[in-house]
């Protein structure tokens, strides 16, 4: 009986030490200043003492563990409303009443999938904050600072991808793609919810390209000339992309979804362009910094 009550106690405690865990994390993020050394000597050390390899090790698995934790929170809150969100993926074709099932399985495989996309948008936030919790102890505070401030944007990005995707493509591309050749189709949930959550998820996974050359070009990885300058491979890799993306062989498809990523790419070139300026502005500042010569140390 003890042992009973003490384990449930445990499960008591476990959220709020959860809680405790991130925010001493968190604490520690932005507070602690990194070790400034070279790479070179960093992997130096690495190769000499292999133990302190497994401390990472350790940490990576904690933080993963985590976000796996959370991100199964919210798979389970978004399975008691599945249903409802499948009659809102289903409007183009008339609602989830309009889904056809063949396959005794078909039902629990649709709803889980729709589940397993809504808990990722959930929980993306936190998903994020636990890779760049394991990633900050290498930056400097203000490179952790500004990586902990774009993550509400790539969720904004991503969500928007999302939306772009349900109310622009999807609108255009189910009609043509049910209708074509004045056959009758017969639409079955899994590949139906397939096609729907896979553009969606694919959309809202580029529209965080802007956001990832933004933070590369503010910290000098990229330039915007160069990426101006392969804007044909640019597009050939873009067209690729799509082709992959899109679960249909049919070129119109194809196409609403290549238009969108185009733009984006472009729209980064933008945004690599605007913080080089910024990049730019910061060292001249800095280098226009007056020289305060140090103190004499008396004896």
């Amino acid at each position: 009986m003890r042992k009973i009550f003490t384990a449930f106690w445990r499960l008591i405690k476990l959220p709020f030490r959860w809680i405790k865990n991130v925010s001493d994390d968190i604490s520690e993020f932005l507070t602690e200043e990194p070790e400034d050394s070279p790479l070179a000597d960093s992997l130096q050390k690495a190769v000499a003492n292999p133990q302190s390899l497994l401390i990472h090790l350790d940490a990576l698995r904690k933080h993963l563990l985590r976000a796996v934790l959370g991100l199964a929170l919210t798979t389970a809150f978004s399975f008691a409303f599945a249903s409802k969100i499948i009659d809102i993926l289903a409007q183009p074709v008339g609602g989830i009443g309009s889904l056809v099932a063949i396959d005794p399985t078909e039902p629990l495989g649709t709803f889980m999938r729709v589940s397993l996309l809504t808990g990722f948008a959930i929980a993306l936030p936190y998903v994020i904050l636990e890779l760049w919790l394991f990633a900050a102890p290498g930056l400097s505070r203000d490179a952790r600072i500004f990586g902990l401030l774009a993550i509400p944007v790539a969720t904004l990005f991503f969500i928007g991808g999302m939306a772009f995707a349900y109310y622009v493509l999807l609108p255009t591309a189910i009609p043509f793609l049910v209708n074509f050749g004045g056959i009758t189709s017969q639409i079955r949930p899994s590949s139906y919810i397939r096609f729907v959550t896979s553009i969606m998820f694919w959309i809202g996974v580029a529209f965080q390209f802007p956001l990832i050359i933004y933070v590369l070009a503010r910290v000098g990885l990229i330039r915007g000339k160069v990426l101006l300058s392969q804007w044909r491979l640019a597009i050939v890799i873009i067209a690729i992309l799509a082709a992959a993306i899109t679960p249909t062989v049919d070129p119109g498809t194809m196409a609403l979804v290549m238009g969108p990523m185009v733009v984006l790419y472009f729209f980064s070139i933008f945004l690599a362009s605007m913080a080089e300026r910024s990049r730019n502005r910061k060292k001249l500042t800095d280098s226009e910094a007056p020289f305060q010569p140090e103190a004499p140390n008396p004896k």
